[in-house]
């Protein structure tokens, strides 16, 4: 080894310095690597570790142990408040917001720790319901402290080895759970991108040209789900370049389930307005300086594939202008509101008819497929192409796995002589947020005003935290 390669080595690896060491024969080296002192240059460290590995790893500790006593440790105890309520100005003043261009001591750090834990809502609170996440699981936290300590990205097996043979685990369990002998899949963060990727799958598998050509090829593509089905739908129609419009709303029974006679009238609806407009508006080329009407069906038919050839089959002289085109039915399995759970065989008999992709949105009830006695709940999830966000085109499944767990949902309206003001429950609900007694959410639906909306959910929730809510929100209205 020459010093220039030395020179080289200590170039690429500033924090260290290099001796070359003879072993007998001149051309044997070693390089003994041996820590030294940061070099400062107007200010900048050019080498050497820019932090204190030990006053970090005393910080690690501190804040862990404050962590411990007061987040897990106080998790079930109910003398804590659910949250320590401050309007937004209150709390700028009290909470050090300022971003400096100096670091702050590690004292204070603490204290900025102290201060976070202390203004935020405990959502580990056994008498939290406001939403989907409450609770604390133990084993599930640790876990989070390995993959936040480890940093993994799990998108090679040679970043992450362990993770990504977790994931194929998990993955694997899940499509058994469906009732389906191969699959695959991914993680997402949330069911609204779980959502999102379904319909673009959906969209692809009819239209593999939008890849490559856009939107501009395509004909107005319609999808069908529930009136009761989360707002997602509408956003990935926006985000996709579908449009809101062209997401079509199949109403539901009296439970909030899709009723799927209403689903196939809709579908015939749209195919005969789509062949309809066909004969009217759509024409091939030109034969001198005649215009020919293109060829359609008679009589509607289920046959995507005619749409898919009508619309792709063109060439540069040929201009058609098409109507809606139907390709997807989302059905939902726990919808946000009534926590209804649609009628999946019926409606994956409808898509095969009509050779339209089902997509079911279980990112609420999903879980029920680990319940021996609630999995039928789901029956024919395993037929059709995609649930929870999920699943691909014969033979092959797909499973877009968003945040599940089991859940229970109750619905309160209030009886009393105010009972058709919406401003009840959003009243009664200040008033519980600024005493830090619990946290429940409310909202309308449809003809109902606005009700309360209790999610539970979390493991540390018991029978004396269901009564204490009955009686909290009736202490807290016993004047309206």
């Amino acid at each position: 080894m020459t010093l220039d390669t030395i020179s080289n080595c200590q170039l690429q690896c500033p924090e260290w310095c290099f001796h070359a060491l003879k072993k007998g024969d001149s051309d044997q080296e070693e390089i003994v690597p041996s820590k030294k002192s940061a070099i400062l240059v107007d200010g900048v460290v050019l080498n050497g570790p820019t932090t204190d590995a030990k006053a970090g790893e005393k910080f690690v500790e501190e804040a862990c142990r404050l962590i411990m006593e007061e987040v897990v440790l106080k998790a079930t105890d109910v003398n804590e408040k659910v949250c320590e309520w401050r309007p937004p100005e209150q709390l700028k003043q009290l909470v050090d917001l300022e971003l400096r261009d100096k670091g702050e001591p590690h004292h204070r750090l603490l204290e900025l720790c102290q201060d976070v834990i202390h203004y935020s809502v405990k959502t580990n609170h056994p008498r939290f319901f406001n939403q989907l996440y409450a609770g604390l699981d133990y084993y599930a936290l640790v876990a989070r402290f390995m993959t936040e300590a480890l940093n993994p990205s799990i998108y090679t097996y040679e970043v992450s080895p362990v993770f990504l043979l977790v994931e194929e685990a998990i993955l694997k369990k899940m499509i058994e759970f469906v009732g389906w002998k191969e699959g695959d899949g991914i993680f997402n963060p949330g069911g609204s991108v779980s959502n999102m990727y379904a319909i673009h799958l959906a969209r692809y598998k009819y239209f593999p040209e939008i890849k490559e050509k856009g939107l501009s090829g395509l004909p107005r593509l319609i999808f069908f789900t529930s009136a009761e089905c989360h707002y997602s739908m509408k956003k990935a129609a926006s985000f996709l370049g579908i449009g809101t419009e062209n997401v079509c709303f199949v109403e539901t029974d009296g439970r909030g389930r899709m009723i799927p006679a209403e689903l196939e009238k809709q579908i015939w609806q749209a195919r005969k307005q789509l062949l309809d407009y066909i004969k009217a508006n759509v024409f091939i080329a030109r034969e001198g300086m005649a215009l020919v009407p293109c060829c359609v069906p008679a009589q509607p038919s289920p046959d995507t594939c005619f749409l898919k050839r009508l619309s792709f089959t063109l060439q540069d002289d040929v201009e058609v202008i098409m109507g809606a085109a139907p390709f997807l039915v989302c059905a939902t399995s726990g919808t946000t509101v009534l926590g209804a759970f649609d009628p999946l065989d019926e409606i994956a008999d409808i898509c095969e008819r009509h050779d339209l992709w089902l997509h079911v949105d279980a990112s609420w009830g999903g879980s029920a497929l680990m319940s021996r006695k609630h999995r039928t709940l789901l029956h024919g999830i395993h037929r059709k192409y995609f649930w929870f966000a999920y699943k691909k085109s014969k033979p092959e499944r797909f499973i877009l796995i968003a945040a599940s767990c089991a859940y229970a949902q109750t619905c309160y309206e209030l009886k009393s002589k105010v009972q058709c003001s919406p401003k009840v429950a959003p009243a009664i609900k200040e008033r519980m947020m600024k005493k830090g007694s619990l946290m429940l959410g409310y909202q309308p639906h449809r003809g109902k005003v606005n009700f309360f909306r209790q999610v539970v959910i979390s493991p540390q929730v018991s029978r004396e935290d269901m009564d204490f809510l009955l009686d909290e929100i009736d202490l807290l209205g016993k004047d309206m």
